[in-house]
This record gives C-alpha cells, sequence and structure tokens, in this order.
C-alpha cells in the first residue's frame, strides 16, 4: 500500500497559522505584558468607578465552593485570584530566583553585591518616607507597601526604550527587582502572616518532603507535583503564612538540571525518527509505531532542558498575560467617589506609599550604590553608569502588582486600603512616565560611549 500523500492546508489553516504567529511574536515582546497589565487595571478604575460599580464588586465576591467526602472548600473568587492564582505568579518568580542563583547574576557574589545593595537601600528608602508621613502606630503597618519593585512594568518601559539601552543597565534592573521579590517574599512571610499554627507547618513539611521524594524517584512530569504542592499550600493557609507562598518554595524546589538518563537525549530523538521513516507498510501498525516513536520523542525533548527552565517557559505567557492581568482587574478597582482622604489619616497614606515609589527608590537605589562603590564592596559594571543606575532608580519605583499584595496584606480599614492603592497607582505611573521620559534622554545624552 503507497504511503498517504500529507493533505494541503485549507486557507482557513493558513490564516489560522498566520494569526498565531502573530501572537506568538506578541507575547515575546517584553513591553507587551505591561501593556495588558496597564489595560487591566484601566479597566477596573473605569468599571468602579462607572454607574455599574455594584456589579464590579459583586463579581468578586462570588462563592466559590467544592466538597471531596469529609473535606470541602467555600471562598469568593478574589479569594480564588489573590490566594490560588498568585501562587502560580510567585512559582515563576521563585524558578527566576532559583536560575540567578546557579547560573546568573545571582551566582557571583561580586557580581550580586551591587545590585543587591542597591535593592536592600530601594525598600528601606521607600519604608522610611512613608513613616514620616505616618507616624501613627494604626498606620505604620504600610510601610512595607511601596518598598516591591513590578518586573513585568519596569522591563517592559526598559524595552520601549529599544535597543540603545546597554545590556548590563538591563541585567542591572533585573537583579534588583528580582532581589527585591525575595526581599519583598521574606517581608510578607515575617511581618504580614497571622499567628504560626504548629499542625499547619507539620502539612507543610510534608509536602516539601514529598516534593523532595518525588524527584529522587526521578517523576519527570510537572504535573505529577501537582499534589504535594497542594498540600503544601494548604499547610501554609492553615499556619497562617499567605500560602500563595508556596510557590516560591517550590520555585527553589525546582532542579536546575536537566533529568538523570542513561541514554542522552538527543540519541533517543535521533532513535525516533529513524523509527518513523522507516514504517511498516500497513496503515494500522504504521500508526501505532509513530504514535509510539512520537512519545519517546516528545519525553526525550522533556529531558533535554532543566525542569526550573521548560516549566518555567511554559507559564510565564500565562502569568505575564492572564494572572497578572486578572489579578489588577481583580483589585486596581477603587471607587475614588468612596475614598475619603480625610478618614483616618487616609491622605498620608496616599502621600507615603506615593512619594515612597517616586523618590524613595531611586534615592535608597542611588545612595546605597553609591556608598556600595565608594567603600570598595562592588564597582559599576561596564557600560553602566551613574547615569543607567538612575534609570534602574526610577524604573524600580513601578511597585503595581507586588505593592497591591502587600497593601492588601497590610490593611484591613477600607479606606486605608482604598487610599493606598491610589498611592500605588499614582506613584507607579509617575515613577513609569519618569522613567520613560528620562530613558529617551539617557539615551539621546547620557549613555556612556561604547569602548
Amino acid at each position: 500500500m503507497p504511503r498517504t500523500k500529507p493533505r494541503r492546508p485549507t486557507s482557513g489553516h493558513v490564516i489560522t497559522r498566520q494569526v498565531m504567529t502573530i501572537v506568538e511574536r506578541i507575547i515575546h515582546i517584553e513591553a507587551m505584558s505591561g501593556v495588558v497589565l496597564l489595560m487591566a487595571a484601566a479597566a477596573a478604575l473605569l468599571w468602579a468607578n462607572s454607574s455599574w460599580y455594584e456589579s464590579y464588586e459583586a463579581l468578586w465576591h462570588l462563592p466559590v465552593s467544592f466538597s471531596l467526602g469529609r473535606f470541602g472548600f467555600s471562598q469568593d473568587l478574589h479569594f480564588i485570584v489573590n490566594d490560588v492564582l498568585m501562587t502560580v505568579f510567585f512559582l515563576v518568580a521563585g524558578m527566576e530566583i532559583r536560575r540567578e542563583i546557579h547560573d546568573g547574576a545571582l551566582s557571583d557574589l561580586r557580581q550580586a553585591v551591587l545590585p543587591i545593595i542597591a535593592a536592600i537601600g530601594g525598600v528601606c528608602a521607600p519604608a522610611l518616607i512613608y513613616i514620616a508621613f505616618n507616624l501613627d502606630p494604626a498606620r505604620h503597618h504600610g510601610w512595607a507597601i511601596p518598598s516591591a519593585t513590578d518586573i513585568a512594568f519596569a522591563v517592559g518601559i526598559l524595552a520601549l526604550l529599544g535597543k540603545s539601552i546597554p545590556a548590563n543597565v538591563r541585567i542591572v534592573l533585573l537583579s534588583l527587582a528580582i532581589i527585591d521579590d525575595i526581599i519583598a517574599v521574606l517581608i510578607i512571610a515575617l511581618f504580614y502572616s497571622e499567628g504560626i499554627d504548629p499542625s499547619g507547618l507539620l502539612i507543610a513539611g510534608g509536602g516539601i518532603l514529598l516534593v523532595l521524594a518525588m524527584r529522587w524517584l526521578g517523576f519527570a512530569s510537572a504535573w505529577t507535583y501537582c499534589l504535594p504542592a497542594a498540600v503544601l499550600w494548604l499547610g501554609l493557609f492553615k499556619t497562617g503564612v499567605h500560602p500563595s507562598l508556596a510557590g516560591v518554595v517550590l520555585g527553589l524546589l525546582t532542579p536546575v538540571l536537566p533529568a538523570r538518563a542513561y541514554t542522552p537525549p538527543l540519541e533517543r530523538i535521533t532513535r525516533a525518527v529513524q523509527k518513523i521513516r522507516k514504517r511498516p507498510v500497513r496503515e494500522d501498525a504504521a500508526s501505532h509505531e509513530v504514535a509510539q516513536a512520537l512519545r519517546e520523542i516528545h519525553k526525550s525533548q522533556r529531558d533535554m532542558m532543566p525542569p526550573v527552565t521548560r516549566v518555567q517557559m511554559t507559564l510565564h505567557p500565562w502569568v505575564a498575560f492572564v494572572i497578572m492581568p486578572v489579578f489588577a482587574f481583580a483589585n486596581a478597582g477603587v471607587r475614588f467617589g468612596d475614598v475619603d482622604l480625610a478618614a483616618g489619616g487616609s491622605m498620608f497614606v496616599m502621600l507615603g506609599v506615593a512619594l515612597g515609589l517616586i523618590a524613595g527608590k531611586p534615592l535608597g537605589v542611588m545612595v546605597a550604590g553609591f556608598l556600595a562603590v565608594r567603600l570598595g564592596f562592588c564597582r559599576l559594571p561596564p557600560q553602566v553608569s551613574w547615569a543607567g543606575m538612575m534609570l534602574v532608580g526610577l524604573l524600580a519605583g513601578i511597585g503595581f502588582t507586588m505593592a497591591i499584595f502587600v497593601a492588601m496584606l497590610a490593611f484591613d480599614n477600607a479606606a486605608a486600603l482604598s487610599a493606598a492603592k491610589i498611592g500605588v497607582l499614582v506613584g507607579s505611573a509617575v515613577s513609569g512616565l519618569l522613567g520613560l521620559g528620562y530613558g529617551l534622554l539617557y539615551v539621546r545624552w547620557l549613555k556612556p560611549v561604547r569602548k
């Protein structure tokens, strides 16, 4: 029986392929994730301040529940977004940290000293500015809100400035933002978690041991780790620590080396391709042989890449274009008519957050970085001048996603929370515009000449 000829694609297939190619290109443009995030926040603000604002509130309070035997779970949609979906966001952040510690900007302590010290300064200065405006102990709890950096927005705006920005400036900004994330995670765990329940620690520890055991046994599929991930999440939830931090723990536990194998994956792929070429003439046998060979190619392709890289590449588009915009859409909807900045010092909360981001971030990054270089702890990387560090500091003031997340942990009072969110939105927007304007000036006049 002769082999069947491949069927020509229809015009619909061709159009679909072209559209998907365009979508894939857009997804790989770093600035686009920031644009989508901004659109989601704008949509939330418009909806919350329209005549249909009650439906916005009602949407996020929709109950979500399920039960399995004696076990039952019931929360609203807002909880699902902030505590479940954001676990995936923290998972990707944890994997990014793991990769950078293994072979990135954090693998060499001498190289990491500058962004580490600059990040610490960029956390302390905004906190001090916030406290200076909020001496009342009732408002102190928001000190960490202006301390975080939104990686997607900051790197996205840097991408808008084009390839004229030296690569090392981007590396310093990315490293500083990652270290900011580490500090933010530690702050959430230490200062914004409820009383520790020891029984929850046992459950979380069991989830971690299950992950380590499965790694030792050689489980390679990421889906198999959903069960221990759920155990870890439930353990942290019961403990009182914010459960989304389970993502960071899982990210740090993700292997950075390819899976062990007796036969190299590339050799297995070659054998499978040869098997497909020599498939039998009989059509039923051919389909079985081809399916088996394709499964082997899929497994070998998976084994060629370290899990930390493979899983992060798979999840990153979902985090950047789905999870973070949904989070912004669920939490950026502040109704301005209901905000009373005169109540309970809300005005000072807003000013402390906004000025902490706008002024505190660049001030802390510049002062801490300058002192570190001056005292001989480190030196500026090649092609990174103090003008470039100023650009990093301005863009680090874009707090948005993580800042809103911390604000919701810091305040139960609706007035203070709304004021903090407005401060985050204003501070992040101004920092972004200042960073973009200064970046254009930097590209034109201040960028160091390449030697």
